[in-house]
């Protein structure tokens, strides 16, 4: 709804397209960098309020931005919260809690009136600056508010009975839920904030069960860093090394591959088959270390290592052609 002569008639959620321009280079060279981003930001997203018919009164300035909001009567801690979030762990009477969303709203309203004002033209100076003061009082009150009703989400979630979802992703969704409630709460219908805020943090618990059910059934197990880097292609590998190792010996204890007396010492040293494995690696001797066990050069090794592979590998085939 737009402000106009429908909200004189009756109260409700009121809503401005975003409809005037921000101010010119050369004025917003006299505001901050901070206050500039949040006149960005109010200008590029609708306006709005609830509504009060009062608040086009000559002196509902004077009525909904005197003197602040007094806190009502102190109460002990009763394990809601209340004692950490609210200064002195305070209890808002209803009119105390009347007048806070009619102040909120009455900063909301007078931000409205001046974009209206303004359709379509470039905020001035002055407007600008006007839009800043009522847009920080309204978060002032804002903030208040939602500081002394957030007990209400805390205590909500510790009673609530949904299985498998943290109580930090609850307290979140309750407390997004809680700020909605504040922005769109008509304090004018003659029940409390707490039971209009109720339902909107109990609905937000629901939507939180429903993602994380969802979330659960297309990832079925938690999140395991162990799982990140399987091994279980390392110990294929290492299986399948271990079963070539042991063919290999097997055919050059009996000679299969008829090799040479040089042959036999040349791979057994290379690939340190004599060598007991226990668990590790085995570790061949180089070409050079083969040559100065057997006296002849490196080169004489690789020559003879290739012939006896040849022969190895022969036999390897026949094997695996009768199997």
């Amino acid at each position: 709804m737009v402000v106009g002569k429908d909200c004189v008639e009756s109260s409700g959620l009121c809503k401005l397209a975003s409809c005037a321009k921000m101010p010119a280079n050369e004025v917003l060279r006299s505001f901050s960098a901070a206050e500039v981003r949040l006149l960005r930001r109010r200008l590029a997203q609708p306006a709005e309020c609830v509504f009060d018919p009062s608040f086009q009164e000559p002196e509902a300035e004077d009525r909904y931005m005197g003197p602040p909001i007094q806190s009502g009567q102190a109460r002990g801690n009763d394990d809601s919260g209340v004692d950490w979030l609210a200064p002195g762990g305070v209890e808002w009477s209803a009119e105390h809690e009347q007048h806070a969303f009619l102040r909120l709203n009455y900063c909301r309203y007078r931000v409205m009136e001046i974009v209206r004002e303004h359709a379509g033209r470039r905020l001035p100076a002055a407007a600008a600056a006007e839009v800043l003061r009522w847009e920080r009082l309204a978060a002032a009150t804002r903030e208040q508010l939602v500081r002394v009703n957030m007990p209400l989400v805390l205590a909500m979630a510790k009673r609530t009975r949904i299985a498998g979802v943290d109580f930090s992703d609850l307290v979140s969704e309750g407390s997004l839920a809680l700020l909605r409630s504040v922005d769109k709460f008509d304090c004018r219908r003659g029940y409390k904030f707490s039971t209009y805020a109720c339902r909107s943090i109990l609905k937000s618990f629901s939507r939180v069960a429903a993602r994380t059910a969802r979330h659960r059934g297309r990832f079925p197990t938690e999140f395991d860093p162990a799982l990140e880097k399987s091994d279980f292609l390392d110990k294929k590998r290492s299986s399948v090394e271990g079963d070539c190792v042991s063919e290999l010996r097997a055919i050059l204890g009996d000679n299969l591959a008829k090799l040479s007396d040089v042959e036999q010492r040349v791979i057994r040293a290379r690939f340190a088959l004599d060598e007991p494995s226990n668990g590790q690696p085995l570790k061949g001797k180089t070409l050079e270390e083969v040559g100065a066990l057997i006296g002849v050069t490196k080169e004489r090794v690789r020559q003879i290592q290739n012939k006896a592979l040849d022969k190895l590998r022969s036999v390897l085939e026949e094997a695996v052609l009768v199997k």
